[in-house]
C-alpha cells in the first residue's frame, strides 16, 4: 500500500491526527507514541534554516527535508508544498518531486510569491482561477492516484471569510482531495469552517481545539499545530535555566541518551 493509499485508509476511519514535525527524529518519536501520521511542518523546516517562513527556502531544500521525514518513518507524512514554487508547470514538478521524496500527502496554497506564514499578516493571494489551474495541474502530474492533494487558501485575512470559503469549494471541485482554509485564529472561525464546509473534505491546523472536538466538527486532517509551539517555547525555557542556574534539571528517565538512541537504531 502506498503512503497516500495508507492516509486515504485511515482518513476512511474518522479524523486523523498529526503532530508537527520538522526532522528525522521528531517523527519517530510521534511514531513511538502512537500517532498514525505526521506533518511536515514549512515553517519548522525553515525555522532549522534560522529563517523565517517568508518563502526563503524552496523546492530542494523543502523535498529533501520531505525525504529524509519519509524515510525515518512508516506512517504516511503530510507535507507543506508552498505555493508549488512558481506556474502550473512548477506545481506538476512540484508533486513529482515530493511523491519521488515518498510523502502521502502535500498542500498547495494560493498566496503570491513571495509566501508568508499563514497565521501572519500583510498575506496576498492570487485570482482564484490561477489557483484552479494549478490544483488541476498538481491532480494531473500525480502518479501514484492515492497522493492527497490538498488545497489551501490564505484568503481569510486579505479578501475575507466569503472568499475563502469560496476558493475552497472551487479547489475541490478542480480536484483537490481536502481544503485546508488557513489563518483560522479563533474557535468561532474553526466552528465556522466546519459549518460552511460541511461535506467538503478539511484539513484544520490549530493549537485552540482538542482531537475529540476536530472528530466531532468532523475535520479529515487534524495538525496539531501546538506540538511544535511548545517545543519552541520548551527549548527556549531549558535555555534560560541552563543560562541563569547554570546547570539543567532533568528528571531521572531523561538523563539518558539511551532511549533516543534505541529508538533510533529501531530497537
Amino acid at each position: 500500500m502506498t503512503p497516500g493509499a495508507r492516509l486515504r485508509q485511515l482518513m476512511a476511519g474518522g479524523t486523523v491526527v498529526a503532530p508537527f514535525v520538522f526532522d528525522g527524529v521528531q517523527a519517530k518519536l510521534a511514531q513511538a507514541a502512537g500517532f498514525e501520521a505526521v506533518y511536515m511542518s514549512g515553517f519548522g523546516t525553515a525555522a532549522s534554516y534560522g529563517l523565517p517562513d517568508l518563502g526563503l527556502i524552496g523546492l530542494g531544500e523543502m523535498s529533501a527535508n520531505a525525504a529524509r521525514i519519509a524515510a525515518a518513518v512508516t506512517i504516511p507524512v503530510i507535507a507543506d508544498a508552498d505555493t508549488g514554487y512558481g506556474n502550473e508547470s512548477n506545481v506538476a514538478r512540484t508533486v513529482q518531486v515530493y511523491e519521488r521524496a515518498g510523502v502521502a500527502a502535500l498542500h498547495l496554497e494560493d498566496q503570491e510569491s513571495p509566501k508568508r506564514c499563514g497565521f501572519l499578516e500583510g498575506k496576498q493571494v492570487i485570482p482564484q482561477d490561477e489557483m484552479v489551474l494549478k490544483i488541476r495541474a498538481a491532480v494531473a502530474a500525480r502518479r501514484d492516484p492515492g497522493l492527497v492533494i490538498i488545497g489551501r487558501t490564505d484568503a481569510v485575512q486579505p479578501n475575507g471569510w466569503d472568499d475563502a470559503t469560496a476558493r475552497a469549494r472551487a479547489y475541490h471541485a478542480a480536484g483537490a482531495d481536502l481544503v485546508f482554509v488557513d489563518g483560522l485564529k479563533t474557535r468561532e472561525m474553526i466552528e465556522a469552517a466546519a459549518r460552511d464546509l460541511a461535506g467538503v473534505p478539511q484539513l484544520v491546523s490549530t493549537w485552540l481545539i482538542s482531537t475529540e472536538e476536530a472528530r466531532r466538527m468532523g475535520f479529515a486532517l487534524f495538525i496539531q499545530l501546538g506540538v511544535m509551539l511548545r517545543h519552541f517555547a520548551g527549548f527556549e525555557a531549558i535555555l534560560r535555566e541552563l543560562r541563569d542556574s547554570g546547570s539543567v534539571s532533568l528528571s531521572p528517565a531523561a538523563a539518558s541518551v539511551e532511549p533516543i538512541t534505541r529508538l533510533l537504531s529501531g530497537e
